[in-house]
């Protein structure tokens, strides 16, 4: 590809990039950062990195982006960023999607050792890149860009700037009524509000679906040396997965349901995973069989039921993805054949704290039997009592 065609692609991205002026906080942050170190975003695709590193790129002056899924893979990229420095003197390097290009840890650390250059880079594929960074060592500092929070979704759809709330402020009830007053919003969010291409779309899930298929077909084969026919027990699983009720859904339901071992369901989870796509939760405690619960990332599952059958699934998978955004470890916990138990534990500040996520007519019976320092149950809604939590101000956490 001849660099006037490169050049004219980095002033159209920039443009984008100018176009939008909406920005997530992390695009502060990055302003903000100083060093020599580069900087890697990772995060699920449609998420928004690209137009974060757009926006990066266009508030730069001496900068230059460049999508790798332009490129073909035999590109050797250290010879051509050190091409484009030389030729056109630029110190800042804006590289999108860089796990499509062949011997992407080898080019960065080549720029960081021979080239007076700062680079940003993003990947869809966690795993892939968390691992390169490691290799890296002080060369990088690596950053996540997710879906929107749901106190994210206010501010971008609706304007309404809400600071984000600590977990014990939300234990001791201390919340203000403008919180719960988003209640009736939470259905949007739910449903496809989280994904930032929402914004421009009336119905994400053309896009969502499409979004599946290309993580199916390009990133986890990446990343993942497999076989032609896995892709389509690939899209089994989710598929599975998304048709199901919550409970159950883990490595030997996987294995049977496919017809593969038990070692090539968790391979394939695990791969899903640092793709953004699936959420493994283990158990709590030393005594249970390691098979994590396994949940989807929102709101994949109403790609494959209506959002009214699978709400109670989905409900799970928002608790999930708003204490992965906040910082939490969560464990469920296994039940004894034939009893109730909560669905989550979360160990904070040395207190256990358990949570049954439910609809508005959830009750306490979940929790007979059980020793924890705290029980909550969150419900849809906004009844807010010494027990009960409205669900979607997990959402503020982050």
């Amino acid at each position: 590809m001849q660099l006037s065609t490169l050049l004219d692609l980095d002033r159209r991205a920039k443009d984008l990039g100018r176009t939008r002026n909406l920005k997530r906080s992390l695009f502060t942050s990055l302003k903000a950062d100083q060093g020599r170190h580069f900087i890697g975003i990772v995060g699920p695709r449609g998420a928004g990195k690209t137009i974060l590193l757009q926006q990066l790129a266009a508030d730069c002056e001496d900068g230059f982006y460049l999508s790798l899924d332009t490129l073909p893979r035999e590109v050797n990229l250290f010879s051509l960023v050190r091409e484009l420095a030389e030729a056109y003197h630029f110190t800042h390097f804006f590289l999108d999607e860089i796990h499509f290009a062949d011997g992407a840890l080898g080019a960065l650390k080549q720029m960081y050792d021979f080239l007076d250059i700062r680079v940003f880079f993003t990947s869809s594929v966690a795993l892939r890149i968390r691992e390169s960074v490691y290799d890296l060592s002080r060369r990088v500092s690596l950053h996540s860009l997710d879906y929107f929070s749901f106190r994210e979704y206010l501010e971008f759809t609706k304007g309404e700037v809400l600071p984000r709330v600590e977990l014990d402020a939300l234990l001791a009830r201390e919340t203000d009524p403008a919180y719960l007053r988003c209640a009736d919003r939470f259905e949007a969010y739910l449903s496809g509000g989280l994904l930032p291409f929402a914004l421009e779309e009336p119905d994400p899930s053309p896009l969502l679906e499409g979004t599946l298929q290309a993580i199916i077909s390009r990133d986890i084969p990446n990343s993942l040396a497999l076989r032609v026919h896995e892709l389509d027990l690939l899209r089994r699983m989710i598929a599975f997965i998304g048709r199901s009720d919550v409970d159950g859904i883990n490595y030997s339901s996987l294995s049977q349901n496919l017809g593969i071992t038990k070692y090539k369901a968790e391979q394939y989870a695990s791969a899903f995973e640092n793709a953004f796509v699936l959420q493994r939760i283990f158990p709590a405690g030393s005594n249970v069989l390691k098979e994590p619960k396994v949940l989807l990332m929102p709101p994949l599952r109403t790609l494959y039921r209506p959002l009214a059958e699978c709400r109670g699934g989905l409900r799970e998978d928002f608790f999930a993805l708003a204490m992965r955004q906040a910082g939490f470890e969560m464990h469920y916990l296994k039940s004894t054949r034939g009893k109730k138990t909560p669905d989550f534990l979360i160990n904070h500040k040395g207190k256990k704290l358990v949570f049954e996520i439910g609809g508005k007519g959830k009750g306490r019976e979940q929790f007979k039997g059980v020793h924890a320092d705290q029980k909550i149950i969150l419900a849809e809604g906004t009844k807010l009592s010494s027990e009960r939590m409205p669900l979607h101000l997990a959402g503020f956490l982050a």
